[in-house]
């Protein structure tokens, strides 16, 4: 099947969309994929634009937790990840970002190998850029060892949910309350 923008396709298009906004960026990464074979990022930070991302989300079902990293770069509480590399998978990138950015290897067990979630969504700051984001779900523990990449990050921690409900929203990608919601949906015993 390769790892073009069929593959990628193949990956977004499988997602069950949660709500309409979600519906929304799914359309939109649909329409982005089948109109250029150009979906890898080239230069830093947004050549081209749009271009493909991996989310990791480091997520505790014990305790319904979150990690987060405080992204040196964005000035946002983001879920790990980074960019696909020219003919990567997706998933390839998520089980790379894991290991790059927190020192640990992707568990997949919550939602499977594929994404749970899919956005577009323009950056913030002086290079802005639109990503096409798909969001991996990782399980972890509060307890696990987390070796924080330095260079992207000023800091990691657990979060709550009552603790990102009552945070200002602009810390965080915008999306992350929706996805949030779609998570603790479909992971409900």
């Amino acid at each position: 099947m390769g790892h073009g923008p069929s593959r990628v396709a193949a990956l977004v298009a499988a997602i069950s969309p949660w709500d309409a906004t979600e519906r929304e960026h799914q359309a939109a990464a649909l329409a982005w994929l089948a109109g250029t074979r150009d979906i890898y990022r080239r230069v830093k930070p947004g050549i081209p634009s749009p271009h493909l991302v991996s989310y990791v989300l480091l997520a505790d079902p014990v305790s319904s937790g979150v990690f987060l990293v405080d992204h040196r770069l964005s000035g946002l509480w983001l879920p790990a990840g980074g960019h696909v590399e020219r003919f990567e998978d997706p998933l390839e990138t998520a089980r790379r970002e894991a290991m790059e950015e927190l020192g640990i290897s992707a568990d997949l067990s919550i939602t499977g190998p594929r994404p749970l979630f899919v956005t577009v969504t323009p950056t913030r700051g002086a290079d802005p850029h639109t990503d096409v984001s798909l969001w991996y779900v990782l399980a972890g523990v509060r307890d696990m060892p987390i070796t924080l990449d330095q260079r992207e990050f000023a800091g990691g921690r657990w979060w709550t949910r009552e603790e990102i409900e009552a945070a200002d929203p602009t810390r965080f990608d915008p999306h992350l309350p929706r996805f949030l919601t779609k998570l603790r949906a479909l992971t409900r015993p």
